[in-house]
């Protein structure tokens, strides 16, 4: 009973205002609970920008303007949102009593959800370990790894389905380094990351609902069991570092096992759902671009170039949200104190003022690395660099393996709002090239 009030207080009651919403053509609603927007989102970011930089709707505004974007990401007078905090005020009520104690993504002390001072030291905590040299590091592991991945897939027939096969294998083996993730708990993490994929979302439906916190309790226990395994047999890995770090190091740098557990959670949430989805959009979309494959075997130096135009124009991370601390004009606007903003990342990231013909898959777009893929400010992504050296390493490696690869099928997309990917995508492979010898 108590879960399924929670369950009616943190996402019924939206998906119920949000179908009548729908109805009345209110622009939240849609985002919320328009398939068709689900489906393509591309025509609803134009939609949105029509109406201005700044669009009121019936419970936020929507921003999708570049420039105001950034601005919002940036401003001192906005903090992020921290799960039930915008529900009117019984429905708060019953949230706030219902909710169970697991850890989540937007809920303190995640570093989604809090603000200086402790957002400042969690951060100093996790770039003490995190440090750009320990990420530089890894790319040789990318490589290592998804050549291996790659060897163990058949060539010249069948059909697999590279999210299964690759996209997701090739971010899980990573972030299972980095957390010290033993071998035979790989799987674990996978289902885990899998399951706990749409907790960002807000009006999920009774039975994803359940699924998702049956991801989260899960993962919860598991993480819990394996920092103390860490603790008793420390490893190489950066999280065993990071245990070191926050028990041992300075005191800005000190953490207590529910912010470590909450720091370790969102870099395994953050460094696999992002990056699968990062690769799985550029597989596709460089399928269906074939003359870009053709310049970039003859160009591969345009590599890092078109992983940052990839993210910019099929964000992994379609939105984030702010709620203003005090009451500040914005855009000629006059934004209340607690008022909900959602800025678009994606549809920021086609601004025509900022790039130009901004629907166009561009590999030489001088300036694709200007996207906010990886939101902005103070809550920038901390995982950026590995995720690009993920996305750069894994799509070059890929597409130097099987220069024959073509689409097998349609695929299907996730069922989530704020993340973008593909969770089925066939392909067939083709013949093989060896890897012997291909630079790294």
């Amino acid at each position: 009973m108590k879960e399924r009030l929670h369950w009616l207080a943190m996402h019924g009651f939206f998906r119920g205002a949000a179908a009548i919403g729908v109805r009345r053509g209110d622009l939240n609603s849609r985002l919320v609970a328009d398939p068709q927007v689900a489906a393509d989102p591309v025509p609803f970011y134009d939609e949105v920008r029509a109406r201005g930089a700044l669009v009121k709707s019936r419970v936020s505004y929507l921003a999708v303007d570049h420039a105001l974007a950034g601005e919002l990401l940036r401003s001192e007078d906005f903090r992020v949102l921290m799960m039930g905090s915008n529900l009117p005020g019984p429905i708060a009520w019953l949230e706030q009593r219902t909710r169970d104690d697991l850890l989540h993504p937007l809920r303190p002390p995640s570093l989604l959800a809090v603000e200086p001072p402790n957002h400042t030291r969690y951060r100093k905590s996790v770039s003490a370990v995190f440090t750009p040299r320990a990420v530089a590091g890894l790319r040789d592991r990318v490589e290592q790894t998804a050549v291996g991945l790659l060897e163990q897939l058949p060539d010249e027939s069948g059909v697999v389905d590279i999210v299964a096969r690759y996209c997701s294998q090739l971010p899980v083996a990573i972030i299972s380094d980095i957390l010290g993730v033993p071998d035979q708990d790989r799987g674990r993490v996978l289902e885990f990351g899998e399951l706990a994929a749409p907790s960002l979302d807000i009006g999920l439906p009774w039975r994803q609902y359940r699924s998702v916190q049956r991801g989260i309790a899960g993962f919860n226990f598991w993480l819990a069991d394996h920092l103390r395994e860490l603790r008793r047999s420390p490893s190489d890995s950066l999280m065993s570092q990071l245990i070191q770090t926050s028990e041992s190091g300075p005191a800005e740098t000190h953490l207590d096992d529910t912010e470590l557990l909450a720091i370790a959670g969102l870099v395994l949430a953050a460094g696999f759902e992002t990056t699968v989805n990062l690769l799985s959009n550029g597989i596709r979309m460089l399928l269906d671009a074939p003359e870009h494959l053709r310049t970039l075997r003859e160009r591969p130096e345009l590599w890092p170039n078109t992983v940052e135009e990839i993210l910019r124009l099929d964000s992994p991370v379609q939105l984030t949200a702010r709620v203003a601390l005090k009451d500040v004009e914005l855009a000629g606007k006059q934004i209340n104190r607690g008022d909900l903003i959602v800025v678009y990342l994606a549809a920021a990231n086609r601004d025509p003022a900022v790039f130009p013909d901004p629907h166009r898959f561009d590999i030489e777009r001088p300036n694709a690395g200007r996207h906010l893929a990886f939101s902005g400010g103070r809550h920038f992504c901390l995982g950026a660099a590995l995720a690009r050296a993920e996305g750069e390493v894994g799509l070059r490696t890929f597409f130097e393996h099987f220069p024959d690869v073509c689409a097998a099928g349609v695929g299907s997309r996730r069922g989530t709002r704020v993340l973008r990917g593909w969770s089925t995508l066939p392909v067939a492979l083709g013949r093989a090239r060896s890897m012997a010898g291909i630079d790294s």
